[in-house]
C-alpha cells in the first residue's frame, strides 16, 4: 500500500514545535540573565514568557518592555548562546516518527525557527532525528527572519513548489504571521504549554490546530 503525503514539505520551527527548550533552556536563561542586568525588575513566569514571544515577539519584548539597550542585546545575544551550549533539549515523543515517515515518502523537511542553525543541526543529532533538508535561523539578517516570508519564499523556489504543497508548523504567531504573508497553509502546535489566549487565537485563527503530536501525525497520515 502507497503512503499518502499530503505537504511535499514539511516547514517546522524549532523550540516548542520540534524540542521542548523554552520551559527547560530559554527562560530560565532568561531569569539568570535578567537577575545580572536587572536585578530590580519584575518577576516573569514562565506563562508571561510564553506570552510575550507570541505577541509582540522577543525582540520588541527584550527592547520595548524589558527595555535592553543595544549593548545589552548584543550581550543578551552572548549570554544565551554561552547557556544553550551545554544545554540540547529532548525532542517531543513521536516527532521523530514523524519525520521518518515524511523522509521516508520523499518528502522535503525544512526549519525556520529563531534559534541559531548550529543548535539546531546539534539538536537533530543530538536526538536521532533525520537531519533538515535546509534551516534557516537566527543567523539571518533581522529583516529576513520570522515574521518576513522571505525563508519560506526561498523554500519555494529552491524546491520548484507552490504555496499548496508547504505546510508551516509553529506554536508562535511570528511563524503563524510569516505562513499567512506567503499563503502558505499554517498548522499551530500546541503540545508545548497551556496559555488560554494562545490557544484561543491559534484555534481561531490558524488552518489547523493540533493539541498533541499524535494528532499532528494522525493528520498527516489522513488520505
Amino acid at each position: 500500500l502507497e503512503e499518502v503525503i499530503r505537504y511535499k514539505c514539511l516547514v517546522l520551527d524549532h523550540d516548542d514545535t520540534l524540542v521542548n527548550s523554552t520551559a527547560t533552556i530559554h527562560f530560565p536563561c532568561f531569569c539568570e540573565f535578567l537577575k545580572e542586568v536587572r536585578p530590580n525588575a519584575k518577576a516573569y513566569t514562565l506563562e508571561d514568557y510564553f506570552r510575550r514571544n507570541f505577541d509582540p515577539g522577543i525582540l520588541p519584548f527584550f527592547t520595548e518592555e524589558v527595555g535592553l539597550s543595544p549593548q545589552e542585546l548584543d550581550y543578551e545575544f552572548r549570554f544565551w548562546q554561552n547557556y544553550v551550549k551545554p544545554r540540547v533539549p529532548q525532542a517531543f515523543s513521536g516527532m521523530r516518527e514523524i519525520l521518518e515517515r515524511h523522509k521516508r515518502q520523499g518528502g522535503i523537511l525544512a526549519v525556520v525557527s529563531h534559534s541559531m542553525k548550529d543548535a539546531i543541526v546539534r539538536d537533530y543529532q543530538e536526538n536521532g532525528l533525520p537531519q533538515p533538508d535546509v534551516i534557516y535561523g537566527w543567523d539571518l539578517p533581522p529583516e529576513q527572519r520570522k515574521p518576513a516570508p522571505w525563508a519560506l519564499e526561498q523554500i519555494m523556489a529552491q524546491f520548484s513548489l507552490p504555496a499548496s504543497e508547504l505546510l508551516m508548523v509553529d506554536d508562535l504567531k511570528p511563524g503563524y504571521d510569516m505562513a499567512r504573508a506567503a499563503g502558505v497553509d499554517f498548522a499551530a502546535a500546541g503540545w508545548a504549554y497551556d496559555v488560554p489566549e494562545i490557544e484561543a487565537f491559534m484555534r481561531k485563527n490558524c488552518d489547523f490546530y493540533f493539541k498533541t503530536v499524535q494528532e499532528f501525525g494522525t493528520f498527516l497520515e489522513e488520505d
